[in-house]
């Protein structure tokens, strides 16, 4: 059963719509996810504790399946038309159809197993919107919904490598490297090499450098102190980068790169490779530092 942790009630989840916007919100949205339509009104009494029930599963399900509610007392057409004899009632749509619904409130077991049934209905693709939601998320800042996303996830699909890399990710963002790396050392081997798996090992090992890292400041003199040496200007990389100077860490390497590189066995190219692991491969920083390294080597 898809159980999301996040407590993101965001509008593109659960929404109210009208009989003129009915086929918009329902109809053409039922075919990209499944929407569970929840006819009620303000009086209503199971209404109150039925529709909160609902949203929260919805919310859960992180994308999977949502939710569109609609007031009898303003909008009668398509209760009509669906035969809304009592309220509440809910009916599932997918792919333009009702597909199941139910009369009256129900417990709280019915309607996480009511909500996963319709999750499941979009199968990947409603694994792919979660995943969307998730990385929204972490974007933002919660990472602690997202890793219960990112987790949930993973209980649909255990060999799920984005899923895997997020949660871990999640975990840097939280500052516990050391469940980060539990996470990645326990993903099935089918899956271990995969992008997103090494994306967060890198960033993983990024972080653990973060934290040894020197003052910014302090290492940019120093560098210009003494320019040929190559460890001040490896420590000045790596502090540019705890920074978020992404860009400026990787002059920085490729400079090291121009100077001498087969210093440290290659460290300069090492390390930028690194950095390049962990951002997407699209990054124009990824793709800038590429193309210019590639100059210096075939030069």
């Amino acid at each position: 059963m898809l159980e999301l942790g996040g407590q993101k009630t965001t509008s593109d989840l659960v929404i109210d719509t009208t009989d003129a916007t009915f086929v918009q919100d329902v109809i053409e949205a039922s075919k990209e996810v499944p929407v569970i339509v929840d006819f009620w009104a303000p009086w209503c009494g199971p209404c109150k504790t039925l529709g909160p029930a609902l949203e929260a599963a919805v919310t859960k399900a992180g994308g999977a399946v949502k939710m569109v509610k609609v007031n009898v007392d303003e909008n009668q057409g398509y209760a009509g038309q669906l035969r809304v004899q009592s309220i509440p009632t809910v009916y599932a749509f997918f792919q333009g159809q009702p597909v199941d619904g139910f009369q009256g409130a129900i417990p709280p077991s019915q309607i996480e197993e009511f909500v996963s049934k319709l999750a499941s209905l979009g199968g990947a693709e409603g694994l792919e919107a979660a995943l969307d939601e998730a990385e929204n998320m972490l974007a933002e800042g919660n990472a602690t919904d997202a890793a219960e996303v990112f987790g949930a996830i993973i209980g649909e699909e255990a060999e799920n490598a984005a899923a895997f890399g997020g949660l871990a990710r999640c975990y840097v963002a939280m500052g516990d490297l050391d469940q980060a790396e539990a996470v990645l050392n326990g993903v099935p081997v089918s899956i271990s090499k995969a992008a997103p798996i090494e994306a967060a090992f890198a960033q993983i090992a990024l972080a653990r450098q973060a934290e040894k890292a020197g003052p910014v400041d302090d290492l940019r003199a120093a560098v210009a102190a003494d320019p040929d040496n190559m460890q001040l200007r490896m420590d000045l990389a790596q502090a540019l980068h705890a920074a978020g100077q992404v860009a400026e860490a990787v002059d920085e390497l490729l400079e090291m790169f121009r100077r001498d590189r087969e210093w440290n066995d290659g460290a300069a190219k090492a390390q930028m490779f690194q950095i390049f692991d962990a951002l997407k491969p699209n990054d124009p920083i990824v793709l800038n530092g590429r193309r210019r390294l590639s100059s210096m080597i075939f030069a």
